[in-house]
């Protein structure tokens, strides 16, 4: 549990992360430009991170992209939507150049 609560902290900025991955952190946090077909997903019933219009995200995405709003999944899409995750894994082969 202590993991998982640091780990949250970690997300938010609101705890230091390990040292030994100091410079793979710094190197994320540059947010480098994903440039293969994506489809992005939202939980609409997500306690920790509220669903949004995707458009916060959209600037690091430079290759084909979609964005989906999953009705009433949560935190977890893969195991509260199996179906509509699956979905959006074999979508994204349609969007493939």
């Amino acid at each position: 549990m202590d993991v998982v609560i640091h780990s949250y902290r970690h997300r938010l900025g609101s705890a230091a992360g390990a040292g030994r991955y100091g410079e793979l952190e710094r190197f994320l946090a540059d947010q480098p430009t994903i440039s293969v077909p994506t489809i992005t997903l939202d939980g609409t019933a997500d306690g920790n991170f509220p669903a949004t219009d995707g458009s916060a995200s959209a600037a690091h995405f430079t290759g084909p992209r979609m964005y989906r709003l999953v009705e009433g999944a949560g935190h977890n899409l893969p195991r509260e939507r199996p179906r509509e995750f699956a979905r959006a894994v074999l979508d994204v082969v349609q969007i493939l150049p």
